[in-house]
């Protein structure tokens, strides 16, 4: 699975080359034979660890939301707490200015 696949490779018989023609004929390099251990095998997967993989996403993909939502309601309380002081300070600075 985690494997590279490589096409075949191709097979078409090569053109001889004519007399007339002008371009030179080149040689083809010779087949690489494959190294001895380089196929490993594909990973199988038993239901078992199918079902943890799915577990453990879902797992993650709920801990990285909650994350995600707690970040955000940190941000919405701060800024409500902000426009709330910025509400006080400014009613206090326009009493102050009219004499109450």
């Amino acid at each position: 699975m985690l494997t590279p696949k490589y096409p075949p490779t191709d097979t078409a018989p090569t053109p001889t080359p004519t007399a007339s023609s002008a371009i030179p004929a080149t040689t083809t390099p010779a087949p690489v034979a494959p190294v001895p251990g380089s196929n490993r095998p594909t990973i199988q997967l038993t239901p078992g660890s199918t079902l943890a993989l799915v577990g453990g996403g879902t797992a993650v993909v709920l801990i990285v939301g909650t994350v995600l939502v707690s970040m955000l309601l940190a941000v919405a309380i701060t800024g409500v707490s902000v426009a709330i002081c910025a509400v006080v300070l400014r009613s206090l600075l326009n009493d102050s200015r009219k004499g109450r």
